[in-house]
């Protein structure tokens, strides 16, 4: 004679399963996603440097041989001037573009938008040592470098 197979194993071992499931889900979404998620930890001075760097994209930019990006190839410093704000003061629009896909640690994607028309700016803070080379994308010949330093101080 076989034994008899109890329903009440099966129910607790059911229960059992949803409560660990539950508990898994709760630790998911309430520690690791928003720990996993989290920006990098990044030094007051840099989020709030003493002052911001300018970049003009100047009038006549579209014409090929012309200044474009004014300054072209700046370096700028952490803690100092890392928050770069770039002006279109051309009347046609252009954009800000990175030649290869860049990302900044603490503030993601770097480039504009899409494009800027005339008197529009792109604010970029570059948070950490990098060297960033970018163009306009409707026009290719626009180029510029912007260098960024760990301060000396």
């Amino acid at each position: 004679m076989s034994a008899p197979t109890s329903s009440h194993a099966y129910g607790i071992g059911l229960i059992a399963l949803i409560v660990g499931m539950s508990v898994s889900v709760v630790f998911y979404t309430s520690f690791y996603l928003p720990e996993s998620l989290a920006k990098p930890s990044v030094s007051e001075h840099i989020l709030y440097p003493e002052k911001d760097f300018f970049i003009d994209i100047v009038e006549g930019a579209v014409i090929e041989g012309n200044e474009n990006y004014v300054p072209n190839k700046p370096t700028i410093t952490l803690e100092l001037d890392n928050r770069v704000v770039w002006t279109n003061k051309d009347d046609t629009a252009h954009t800000v573009t990175p030649d290869h896909r860049h990302e900044d640690g603490y503030s993601g994607e770097f480039g504009s938008p899409g494009v800027l028309k005339p008197g529009d700016t792109y604010e970029f803070l570059f948070t950490e040592p990098q060297e960033v080379p970018y163009h306009c994308q409707p026009h290719p010949w626009m180029t510029g470098k912007i260098t960024v330093e760990v301060s000396r101080f």
